[in-house]
Protein backbone atom coordinates (compact mmCIF):
# COMPACT_ATOMS: atom_id res chain seq x y z
CA UNK A 1 0.00 0.00 0.00
CA UNK A 2 1.46 3.40 -0.94
CA UNK A 3 2.55 5.83 1.70
CA UNK A 4 0.39 8.87 2.33
CA UNK A 5 3.50 10.97 1.76
CA UNK A 6 4.14 9.56 -1.73
CA UNK A 7 5.32 12.23 -4.14
CA UNK A 8 5.31 10.01 -7.22
CA UNK A 9 4.81 12.18 -10.29
CA UNK A 10 4.91 10.15 -13.51
CA UNK A 11 4.67 11.74 -16.93
CA UNK A 12 1.90 14.32 -16.66
CA UNK A 13 -1.57 13.48 -17.92
CA UNK A 14 -3.17 16.85 -17.33
CA UNK A 15 -4.91 17.06 -20.70
CA UNK A 16 -5.99 13.86 -22.47
CA UNK A 17 -7.69 14.51 -25.80
CA UNK A 18 -10.00 12.10 -27.61
CA UNK A 19 -9.41 12.14 -31.37
CA UNK A 20 -11.66 10.17 -33.77
CA UNK A 21 -9.33 7.74 -35.52
CA UNK A 22 -11.51 7.63 -38.65
CA UNK A 23 -10.83 11.33 -39.28
CA UNK A 24 -7.46 11.75 -41.02
CA UNK A 25 -7.57 15.52 -40.63
CA UNK A 26 -8.09 15.18 -36.87
CA UNK A 27 -5.17 12.77 -36.60
CA UNK A 28 -2.94 15.23 -38.44
CA UNK A 29 -4.07 18.13 -36.27
CA UNK A 30 -3.33 16.17 -33.12
CA UNK A 31 0.38 16.36 -33.94
CA UNK A 32 0.34 20.07 -33.12
CA UNK A 33 -2.03 20.19 -30.13
CA UNK A 34 -0.21 20.57 -26.77
CA UNK A 35 -2.17 17.81 -25.02
CA UNK A 36 -0.19 15.56 -22.71
CA UNK A 37 -1.87 12.48 -24.14
CA UNK A 38 -4.01 11.49 -27.10
CA UNK A 39 -6.68 8.80 -27.15
CA UNK A 40 -7.15 7.58 -30.72
CA UNK A 41 -10.81 6.65 -30.50
CA UNK A 42 -12.21 3.55 -32.21
CA UNK A 43 -15.40 3.48 -30.16
CA UNK A 44 -18.03 6.21 -29.73
CA UNK A 45 -16.59 8.66 -32.27
CA UNK A 46 -16.48 6.10 -35.09
CA UNK A 47 -19.42 4.87 -37.17
CA UNK A 48 -19.77 1.10 -37.67
CA UNK A 49 -18.93 1.27 -41.37
CA UNK A 50 -15.60 3.02 -40.68
CA UNK A 51 -14.41 0.90 -37.74
CA UNK A 52 -11.87 -1.05 -39.81
CA UNK A 53 -10.49 2.11 -41.41
CA UNK A 54 -10.23 3.81 -38.02
CA UNK A 55 -8.35 0.84 -36.55
CA UNK A 56 -5.76 0.91 -39.32
CA UNK A 57 -5.30 4.67 -39.03
CA UNK A 58 -4.97 4.56 -35.25
CA UNK A 59 -2.29 1.88 -35.43
CA UNK A 60 -0.42 3.81 -38.11
CA UNK A 61 -0.60 7.00 -36.06
CA UNK A 62 0.64 5.29 -32.89
CA UNK A 63 3.57 3.78 -34.78
CA UNK A 64 4.44 6.93 -36.75
CA UNK A 65 6.73 8.66 -34.28
CA UNK A 66 5.21 11.97 -35.40
CA UNK A 67 3.49 13.04 -32.17
CA UNK A 68 6.47 14.28 -30.20
CA UNK A 69 6.31 13.69 -26.45
CA UNK A 70 2.56 13.14 -26.39
CA UNK A 71 1.52 9.85 -24.81
CA UNK A 72 -0.46 7.84 -27.35
CA UNK A 73 -3.25 5.43 -26.46
CA UNK A 74 -5.99 3.65 -28.39
CA UNK A 75 -9.57 3.33 -27.16
CA UNK A 76 -10.82 -0.05 -28.34
CA UNK A 77 -14.36 -1.26 -28.72
CA UNK A 78 -15.65 -3.63 -26.08
CA UNK A 79 -15.21 -7.38 -26.37
CA UNK A 80 -18.99 -7.69 -26.68
CA UNK A 81 -18.87 -5.93 -30.07
CA UNK A 82 -17.83 -7.31 -33.48
CA UNK A 83 -14.68 -5.15 -33.40
CA UNK A 84 -13.32 -5.43 -29.87
CA UNK A 85 -11.06 -8.48 -30.21
CA UNK A 86 -9.56 -7.19 -33.47
CA UNK A 87 -9.01 -3.77 -31.88
CA UNK A 88 -7.11 -5.32 -28.98
CA UNK A 89 -5.00 -7.46 -31.29
CA UNK A 90 -4.12 -4.51 -33.53
CA UNK A 91 -3.36 -2.14 -30.65
CA UNK A 92 -1.13 -4.70 -28.94
CA UNK A 93 1.80 -4.15 -31.31
CA UNK A 94 0.99 -0.61 -32.43
CA UNK A 95 3.50 1.13 -30.21
CA UNK A 96 0.73 2.79 -28.18
CA UNK A 97 1.52 2.98 -24.47
CA UNK A 98 -1.91 1.75 -23.40
CA UNK A 99 -5.30 0.55 -24.50
CA UNK A 100 -8.31 2.44 -23.19
CA UNK A 101 -11.13 0.01 -22.47
CA UNK A 102 -14.76 1.17 -22.21
CA UNK A 103 -17.30 -0.11 -19.70
CA UNK A 104 -14.94 -2.11 -17.55
CA UNK A 105 -17.13 -3.75 -14.95
CA UNK A 106 -14.99 -6.40 -13.29
CA UNK A 107 -11.48 -7.68 -12.72
CA UNK A 108 -12.39 -10.72 -14.84
CA UNK A 109 -13.00 -8.40 -17.79
CA UNK A 110 -9.62 -6.73 -17.26
CA UNK A 111 -8.07 -10.21 -17.21
CA UNK A 112 -9.69 -10.96 -20.58
CA UNK A 113 -8.28 -7.76 -22.05
CA UNK A 114 -4.84 -8.49 -20.63
CA UNK A 115 -4.93 -12.04 -22.00
CA UNK A 116 -5.88 -10.70 -25.43
CA UNK A 117 -2.96 -8.28 -25.36
CA UNK A 118 -0.55 -11.02 -24.36
CA UNK A 119 -1.82 -13.38 -27.04
CA UNK A 120 -1.31 -10.68 -29.66
CA UNK A 121 2.27 -10.05 -28.57
CA UNK A 122 1.85 -6.84 -26.60
CA UNK A 123 4.93 -5.74 -24.65
CA UNK A 124 4.75 -6.22 -20.91
CA UNK A 125 4.84 -2.45 -20.37
CA UNK A 126 1.62 -1.86 -22.34
CA UNK A 127 -0.97 -0.92 -19.73
CA UNK A 128 -4.74 -0.71 -19.51
CA UNK A 129 -6.71 2.46 -18.88
CA UNK A 130 -10.01 1.26 -17.45
CA UNK A 131 -13.08 3.37 -18.11
CA UNK A 132 -15.37 3.65 -15.10
CA UNK A 133 -18.80 4.42 -16.51
CA UNK A 134 -21.36 1.98 -15.15
CA UNK A 135 -22.87 1.20 -11.72
CA UNK A 136 -21.07 -2.16 -11.75
CA UNK A 137 -17.75 -0.42 -12.35
CA UNK A 138 -18.33 1.95 -9.43
CA UNK A 139 -19.21 -0.96 -7.14
CA UNK A 140 -16.12 -2.94 -8.23
CA UNK A 141 -13.73 0.00 -8.70
CA UNK A 142 -11.36 -0.97 -5.88
CA UNK A 143 -10.68 -4.35 -7.47
CA UNK A 144 -10.38 -2.86 -10.95
CA UNK A 145 -7.92 -0.21 -9.80
CA UNK A 146 -5.81 -2.81 -8.02
CA UNK A 147 -5.31 -4.94 -11.15
CA UNK A 148 -1.61 -5.20 -11.97
CA UNK A 149 -2.04 -3.99 -15.55
CA UNK A 150 -4.36 -1.05 -14.82
CA UNK A 151 -2.41 2.20 -14.71
CA UNK A 152 -5.17 4.77 -15.15
CA UNK A 153 -8.86 5.01 -14.35
CA UNK A 154 -10.88 7.13 -16.80
CA UNK A 155 -14.26 8.45 -15.72
CA UNK A 156 -16.90 7.99 -18.42
CA UNK A 157 -19.29 10.56 -17.06
CA UNK A 158 -21.67 10.67 -20.03
CA UNK A 159 -22.40 6.96 -19.84
CA UNK A 160 -22.54 7.11 -16.05
CA UNK A 161 -25.27 9.77 -16.25
CA UNK A 162 -27.22 7.54 -18.63
CA UNK A 163 -26.78 4.36 -16.61
CA UNK A 164 -27.87 6.12 -13.41
CA UNK A 165 -30.81 7.82 -15.16
CA UNK A 166 -29.46 11.02 -13.62
CA UNK A 167 -29.89 14.55 -14.98
CA UNK A 168 -26.92 16.42 -16.44
CA UNK A 169 -26.72 19.61 -14.40
CA UNK A 170 -24.14 22.27 -13.68
CA UNK A 171 -22.05 21.26 -10.71
CA UNK A 172 -22.55 17.52 -11.42
CA UNK A 173 -24.02 16.87 -7.97
CA UNK A 174 -25.68 13.59 -9.10
CA UNK A 175 -22.20 12.20 -9.91
CA UNK A 176 -20.12 13.56 -7.05
CA UNK A 177 -20.42 10.53 -4.74
CA UNK A 178 -19.39 8.21 -7.57
CA UNK A 179 -16.51 10.41 -8.70
CA UNK A 180 -15.27 10.46 -5.11
CA UNK A 181 -15.57 6.68 -4.80
CA UNK A 182 -13.42 6.17 -7.90
CA UNK A 183 -10.89 8.71 -6.61
CA UNK A 184 -10.58 6.81 -3.34
CA UNK A 185 -9.94 3.59 -5.23
CA UNK A 186 -7.31 5.21 -7.43
CA UNK A 187 -5.46 6.67 -4.48
CA UNK A 188 -5.60 3.38 -2.56
CA UNK A 189 -4.14 1.52 -5.57
CA UNK A 190 -1.66 4.30 -6.42
CA UNK A 191 -2.90 4.67 -9.99
CA UNK A 192 -3.80 7.83 -11.85
CA UNK A 193 -7.39 8.92 -12.48
CA UNK A 194 -8.79 11.23 -15.16
CA UNK A 195 -11.99 13.26 -14.92
CA UNK A 196 -14.67 12.85 -17.59
CA UNK A 197 -15.36 15.09 -20.57
CA UNK A 198 -17.26 18.37 -20.77
CA UNK A 199 -19.55 18.21 -23.79
CA UNK A 200 -20.33 21.84 -24.66
CA UNK A 201 -17.31 23.12 -26.57
CA UNK A 202 -19.04 26.53 -26.94
CA UNK A 203 -19.06 27.08 -23.19
CA UNK A 204 -15.48 27.74 -22.04
CA UNK A 205 -16.67 29.28 -18.76
CA UNK A 206 -18.70 26.20 -17.86
CA UNK A 207 -15.79 23.99 -18.86
CA UNK A 208 -13.39 25.85 -16.59
CA UNK A 209 -15.81 25.60 -13.65
CA UNK A 210 -16.10 21.83 -14.09
CA UNK A 211 -12.38 21.35 -14.69
CA UNK A 212 -11.62 23.34 -11.55
CA UNK A 213 -13.98 21.12 -9.60
CA UNK A 214 -12.15 18.04 -10.85
CA UNK A 215 -8.78 19.56 -10.02
CA UNK A 216 -9.90 20.49 -6.51
CA UNK A 217 -11.31 17.00 -5.95
CA UNK A 218 -7.90 15.52 -6.72
CA UNK A 219 -8.09 14.17 -10.28
CA UNK A 220 -4.76 13.91 -12.09
CA UNK A 221 -6.15 15.45 -15.27
CA UNK A 222 -9.20 15.65 -17.52
CA UNK A 223 -10.31 13.95 -20.70
CA UNK A 224 -11.22 16.41 -23.43
CA UNK A 225 -13.29 16.49 -26.61
CA UNK A 226 -11.95 19.65 -28.28
CA UNK A 227 -8.51 21.23 -28.76
CA UNK A 228 -9.75 24.52 -27.29
CA UNK A 229 -10.00 22.80 -23.91
CA UNK A 230 -6.32 21.79 -23.80
CA UNK A 231 -4.59 25.03 -22.79
CA UNK A 232 -6.89 25.91 -19.87
CA UNK A 233 -6.59 22.34 -18.61
CA UNK A 234 -2.80 22.41 -18.75
CA UNK A 235 -2.76 25.74 -16.95
CA UNK A 236 -5.07 24.48 -14.21
CA UNK A 237 -3.07 21.32 -13.47
CA UNK A 238 0.37 23.00 -13.61
CA UNK A 239 1.62 24.48 -10.33
CA UNK A 240 2.15 28.23 -10.67
CA UNK A 241 5.46 29.95 -9.98
CA UNK A 242 4.02 31.29 -6.71
CA UNK A 243 2.93 27.79 -5.68
CA UNK A 244 6.38 26.39 -6.41
CA UNK A 245 8.05 29.21 -4.49
CA UNK A 246 5.79 28.51 -1.51
CA UNK A 247 6.45 24.77 -1.78
CA UNK A 248 10.20 25.34 -1.65
CA UNK A 249 9.78 27.62 1.35
CA UNK A 250 7.75 24.97 3.17
CA UNK A 251 10.39 22.29 2.56
CA UNK A 252 13.26 24.59 3.54
CA UNK A 253 11.55 25.71 6.75
CA UNK A 254 10.69 22.15 7.75
CA UNK A 255 14.23 20.89 7.09
CA UNK A 256 15.71 23.79 9.03
CA UNK A 257 13.41 23.14 11.97
CA UNK A 258 14.32 19.46 12.02
CA UNK A 259 18.01 20.30 11.97
CA UNK A 260 17.54 22.69 14.90
CA UNK A 261 15.41 20.24 16.86
CA UNK A 262 12.36 22.50 16.79
CA UNK A 263 8.96 20.79 16.95
CA UNK A 264 6.92 23.71 15.66
CA UNK A 265 7.32 25.10 12.14
CA UNK A 266 5.45 27.99 10.57
CA UNK A 267 5.48 29.51 7.08
CA UNK A 268 3.55 32.73 6.51
CA UNK A 269 2.05 32.30 9.97
CA UNK A 270 0.67 28.83 9.27
CA UNK A 271 1.66 25.61 11.00
CA UNK A 272 3.62 23.16 8.84
CA UNK A 273 3.45 19.39 9.32
CA UNK A 274 4.66 16.34 7.42
CA UNK A 275 1.56 16.34 5.23
CA UNK A 276 2.29 19.90 4.04
CA UNK A 277 5.83 18.88 3.15
CA UNK A 278 4.54 15.90 1.18
CA UNK A 279 2.13 18.17 -0.72
CA UNK A 280 4.93 20.64 -1.41
CA UNK A 281 7.21 17.88 -2.69
CA UNK A 282 4.48 16.60 -4.96
CA UNK A 283 3.84 20.07 -6.42
CA UNK A 284 7.54 20.38 -7.25
CA UNK A 285 7.59 16.87 -8.73
CA UNK A 286 4.64 17.71 -10.98
CA UNK A 287 6.26 20.94 -12.12
CA UNK A 288 9.50 19.10 -12.87
CA UNK A 289 7.62 16.40 -14.82
CA UNK A 290 5.89 19.04 -16.92
CA UNK A 291 9.21 20.84 -17.56
CA UNK A 292 10.93 17.60 -18.54
CA UNK A 293 8.13 16.80 -20.98
CA UNK A 294 8.51 20.09 -22.87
Amino acid sequence: MPSESSTRAPAPRRSVLYMPAANERALEKAKTIPADAIIFDLEDAVAPDTKDTARGQAVAAAASGEYGNRELTIRCNGLDTPWGADDIAAAATSGASAVVIPKVGSVDYVDQISAGLNAAGAPAEMTIWAMIETPTAILDVRQIAAHERVEVLVMGTNDLYRELQATMVAGRHPLLPHLATALLAAREADVMILDGVYNDVRDPEGFLVEATQGFEMGFDGKTLVHPSQVDPTNDLWTPSDDEIEHARAVIAAFNEAQADGRGVVTVDGKMIENLHVAMAERAIAIADAVANQN
